[in-house]
């Protein structure tokens, strides 16, 4: 369950994703203001036409006798079916006579200007409308008397519902076809993103001959894949020249050095024993060979760092490799009074290279066997760890590896300090495990503290 919603994340931190909810928050927030605006503009014409006609009808009440203009006012409630009208008629000193409004609602003073008053304080009961507030106006008849209107139009709660229902209405058919369309548009950037990313995984891991994909559109991520590849193709010629110097001056010094020890051994034989220069000739063949066995590995690394190797991969059954690995350097732990266990699980598949996966692995089992003490113990092992992926470990009873050079220590010419540079070596035998784990899309790290080292290579099954 971690997988989709890891994906989903990332889905909505695109930036075109990002933009589309812009746009949509930036709509809902716009229209909102839009049609509020125009809720505000219907209901304030509303209510000053309603405020008009309440001065109207007063106006025309006020010239009536008293029995015709309570006639009037009955029609005045009954004949009006849209709105909903109420009236009251009062003494001078404000006692109700007549109408539905039984008191003269606060603030209300007569010849003054229309009022809004909460729909409570001035009628109740069962027929009172369903409207928070009233347009009130109150006139001082020539008798003396009050009369007191109130009205209500329905016509402005039914055009701000109208509005309203626009809007969410308005919101639905924009904003859900505006997602589903952004999401099907959003396909294509995101399909591109994945190309982009699986051919950047392929360069990390080693392979600048890939170049990311560039369509025909000329966008911005056009742009930026040609930038790129035009810097890989810098990247790749600089490096090619480095190789290829560094693997020129390796194979060309190759010839003086053999031809010079050739010369050095010739010398060595023709002494006679108790030459006091014998020692001196001898140590100079030695190093000779330590720098041609140097020049022999940095060529073997420039080799397994050409990927074409990979077109000769086959299946490889890992506990079989592991077993001619442990027969070949079972007798050299024994020399060195070690115990040497092996540790292999059947059926264990990998698209590889034999041989170099056999070099690797017995690369990994000299090391161990040379920095463990007598009487240590190396273990050689494959297990499944998951599906599709297997652990080749070696372990050792030896000093250990400082964690903080367990990633140097696939670097080249690099030479541990403490327990791990007391033994001869030139610091590439790692550097090769590397190169062909690399090659492989196989992982390498280093487990375990002063207790011993856990050499570990992550392998994908087949």
């Amino acid at each position: 369950m971690t997988a989709p919603a890891k994906s989903w994340s990332i889905h909505w931190r695109a930036t075109t994703s990002r933009l589309l909810l812009a746009y949509g928050v930036f709509f809902v927030i716009w229209g909102m203001v839009l049609l509020g605006f125009i809720y505000w503009e219907t209901r304030h014409y509303l209510e000053n036409r309603t405020d008009t006609q309440l001065r109207q009808q007063v106006g025309y009440l006020r010239n009536l006798d008293e029995d015709h203009m309570l006639v009037a006012l009955n029609d005045y409630v009954v004949l009006e079916e849209t709105n909903y009208n109420a009236w009251g008629l009062f003494d001078a000193q404000g006692k109700w006579l007549y109408g539905d409004i039984l008191q003269i609602p606060p603030g209300v003073k007569p010849d003054a200007a229309t009022l809004r008053v909460p729909t409570e304080e001035v009628v109740s009961g069962p027929f009172a409308p369903k409207t928070s507030k009233l347009s009130v106006i109150a006139a001082r008849l020539a008798s003396g008397q009050i009369l007191v209107l109130a009205h209500t139009t329905r016509i402005a709660a039914q055009v701000g519902s109208i509005i309203w229902h626009a809007l969410w209405w308005g919101l639905s058919f924009t904003l859900v076809p505006g997602l589903i369309g952004g999401l099907i548009l959003n396909r294509a950037p995101r399909r591109r993103i994945r190309q982009i990313e699986s051919a950047t995984r392929l360069i990390v891991q080693g392979d600048l001959r890939r170049r990311l994909p560039v369509s025909t559109r000329g966008d911005e991520l056009d742009r930026l894949a040609a930038i790129v590849n035009d810097m890989l193709d810098q990247i790749e010629r600089l490096m090619g020249e480095v190789k290829g110097v560094c693997d020129n001056i390796a194979h060309d010094l190759r010839t003086p050095l053999t031809r010079l020890r050739s010369q050095l051994y010739r010398v060595e034989q023709q002494m006679k024993e108790d030459d006091p220069h014998a020692g001196l000739v001898e140590q100079c063949v030695s190093d000779i060979d330590e720098v041609l066995a140097r020049f022999r590995a940095l060529l073997r690394i420039s080799e397994l760092e050409d990927r074409r190797r990979r077109e000769g991969f086959v299946a490889v059954d890992l506990g079989q490799t592991l077993q001619h690995v442990h027969e070949l350097y079972a007798p050299l732990a024994e020399d060195q009074s070690l115990q040497f266990v092996l540790d292999a699980e059947p059926d264990l598949l990998a698209q590889a290279d034999p041989d170099l996966l056999f070099e690797a692995i017995g690369n990994l089992v000299s090391n161990a066997i040379k920095f463990t003490p007598p009487g240590g113990r190396v273990e050689l092992s494959a297990k499944r760890v998951e599906s599709g992926l297997a652990h080749i470990e070696v372990a050792d009873s030896g000093p250990g590896i400082p964690e903080v050079q367990r990633h140097a220590v696939w670097q080249r010419f690099y030479r541990g300090e403490g327990g791990i540079d007391t033994a001869a070596g030139h610091g590439l035998g790692l550097s090769i495990v590397a190169a062909i784990a690399k090659l492989h899309d196989f992982d390498l790290h280093i487990e375990g503290g002063q207790g011993g080292t856990h050499m570990v290579m992550a392998c994908r099954l087949l």
